[in-house]
């Protein structure tokens, strides 16, 4: 289990529009990384709509938003021009990343338990480190607390 204060696992996924998403790439700046089940779903279109509502303010703190679901690009790539999302999303269809953040997990939907995605956010400092984790999220002012808990690393 990841905790704050440790290295960030290092991932390159394929991201929206084609392009190669690489955590270490983007070391010297604060990262948000974010997990959710799936694209096009109330929940996590509710929350990635909320990110982009709040990219100015991220975008002033110098941070970079990277959100993860095993979608695939493609999937991606319509979730973000129905929504007019301004986050990054990577694809991680065989959910190497998923797993070293420990978010693939059992859930209980009804009393059936399936593997799925624990919606999850890890806030990386500039050096590579997980300053902060939310772990089980909900979504209602989730994208606003990451953003003041940003404010707190400066």
């Amino acid at each position: 289990m990841l905790e704050e204060g440790k290295k960030a696992p290092d991932f390159t996924l394929p991201g929206d529009g084609n392009d190669k998403i690489k955590l270490s790439a983007l070391k010297g700046k604060p990262v948000v990384v974010y997990f959710y089940p799936k694209d096009n779903t109330p929940g996590c279109t509710k929350e990635a709509i909320d990110f982009t509502e709040l990219l100015s303010e991220f975008d002033k703190a110098n941070a970079t938003i990277v959100g993860i679901s095993p979608d695939s690009v493609t999937a991606h790539d319509k979730f973000i021009a129905k929504h007019e999302l301004g986050v990054r999303l990577a694809a991680d269809e065989d959910k190497k990343a998923i797993e070293k953040y420990g978010v693939w997990v059992e859930k209980t939907n009804y009393g059936r338990k399936y593997m799925g995605v624990e919606r999850s956010t890890f806030l990386i400092d500039s050096k590579g480190k997980i300053a902060r984790i939310w772990r089980k999220v909900r979504v209602q002012g989730h994208a606003q607390a990451v953003l003041e808990a940003l404010g707190e690393l400066s």
